[in-house]
């Protein structure tokens, strides 16, 4: 069948729940796999110039950068529960009349945000503790990369449109052609012509608009999912995608929040503790790629069943989720324990640097198991039409799950006791997602089964 058919019919309403997020996972995983594999490489370039004030530098700019790919995350999310909800209810032309719209909205909102944060860099990055010339390295990066935010997010959402209508593999090419992009253009800017972290940035700009061109080219070109704006709908359709964005953004911005606020903490133990921090950063989205993937893996499938009150679908897909997250967190915490000498060597780590990146990867990272499931439990909430929850279970883990934990970790046993802090309080609020997703689950299947009076 050909993609256009595929996006005419909803196919997650049929077939196993199982082989269906083990699909869309693994695709989605290459794709991220690509992305963090190619950032992890950016500073291990970075790493190799010897100068650990640019590698802090960039570990600070992507501190900074996360809050504004939360919200186009936030965004992205909230198109593919309402065009996915639309095609599970056979509603085709409504999908495409969302999508249309949402796109442009998109663009919109990031390109107003972006004008806002430019001149706030330098003052944002000595709130979190950047000092001189790691502070000057982390502004030229943001000031070079911020402006390309819109193509990000209008490449992010063209993929959450893909994975609504199903296309796993074109939603792929999206990030993965970027990747490509961005591996090719980095040692050439980095090394050979020593533009150093601006090199890093400008590959970025470039990635991005890759990741923009391809998006649209399947989301419009293969698909013929994405109509033409109507201003008549334009504020109504907008109403819809921010009901459910903005609780999104919201969850999403506790994040970077909570990461900022540990960052604070271990700038107090000096550069060296921040390298490592910015190693840590870019180890965690390469091992667990498949984590992040399985999350958005999860919103287009109980998306479409919600959309066809198929509730009894929408359980055995949060189970599925829930159970590939704890084994993939368990094995790829093995695999980590094993490769942290190589690790260590690849990006050239000496003293404390290196003992807390072996820290983080013999004991730390056993809490991304049920970091995963708290991941997959929000996107869920959202499809189902309860984003407060996500908010609430992001906001829980990113104050009362990082704040507290780190800080007596820090105080009780430095930057060893704060990193295993932030992973305990994690682990604690993933679990009780994963109870509150069953219930409200169970809630709604009752719905469909109780007799009519």
């Amino acid at each position: 069948m050909s993609a256009t058919g595929e996006a005419k019919r909803a196919v997650f309403l049929e077939g196993s729940v199982l082989r269906h997020v083990l699909v869309m996972t693994a695709t989605g995983s290459i794709g991220l796999m690509a992305v963090f594999v190619v950032d992890l490489l950016s500073l291990i370039y970075i790493s190799w110039l010897g100068d650990h004030t640019l590698t802090a530098g960039v570990g600070f700019a992507t501190q900074l950068a996360f809050f504004f790919i939360s919200v186009q995350i936030g965004l992205s999310i909230a198109i593919g529960a309402l065009v996915s909800r639309a095609i599970g209810a056979g509603e085709r032309d409504s999908a495409r009349r969302l999508a249309g719209s949402a796109l442009l909205q998109v663009a919109l909102i990031t390109g107003a945000i972006s004008l806002i944060a430019l001149p706030l860099v330098r003052p944002l990055l000595g709130w979190i503790g950047a000092k001189g010339a790691t502070q000057d390295a982390a502004a030229l990066f943001l000031y070079i990369t911020i402006p390309s935010n819109v193509l990000l997010a209008l490449g992010m959402a063209t993929s959450g449109i893909l994975r609504a209508a199903g296309d796993a593999r074109r939603s792929m090419y999206v990030l993965l052609s970027g990747a490509i992009v961005t591996a090719a253009l980095d040692p050439i800017l980095i090394l050979y012509f020593r533009l150093d972290v601006a090199g890093a940035a400008w590959a970025v700009v470039a990635a991005r608009a890759v990741y923009a061109a391809i998006g649209f080219w399947g989301a419009v070109h293969i698909h013929d999912m994405v109509g033409r704006p109507a201003m008549r709908n334009f504020i109504r359709d907008l109403t819809r995608l921010l009901a459910i964005a903005l609780p999104v953004i919201a969850a999403n911005l506790a994040a970077p929040i909570s990461t900022t606020y540990a960052l604070k903490v271990f700038a107090d133990f000096g550069e060296a503790v921040v390298a490592a921090f910015a190693i840590i950063d870019r180890i965690v989205p390469v091992a667990f790629g498949a984590t992040f993937a399985m999350s958005g893996a999860v919103g287009p499938v109980v998306g479409q069943n919600f959309g066809a009150k198929r509730f009894d679908r929408v359980r055995d897909t949060l189970t599925a989720c829930y159970r590939l997250a704890i084994i993939y967190g368990l094995v790829m915490w093995g695999v980590l324990v094993l490769l942290a000498p190589w690790i260590v060597r690849a990006f050239g780590a000496t003293g404390e640097t290196a003992e807390l990146t072996i820290f983080f990867c013999q004991i730390g990272a056993g809490t991304w198991a049920f970091l995963g499931c708290l991941f997959a439990a929000n996107a869920a909430f959202n499809n189902l039409g309860y984003p407060m929850l996500a908010m609430v279970f992001n906001w829980g883990r990113a104050t009362l799950g990082t704040i507290p934990f780190v800080t007596l970790g820090a105080i009780w046993g430095g930057p060893k006791g704060g990193i295993l802090g932030m992973g305990v309080g994690a682990a604690i609020f993933g679990i009780a997602a994963i109870v509150t997703s069953y219930v409200l689950a169970g809630r709604l299947a009752a719905r469909t089964t109780r007799p009519a009076k």
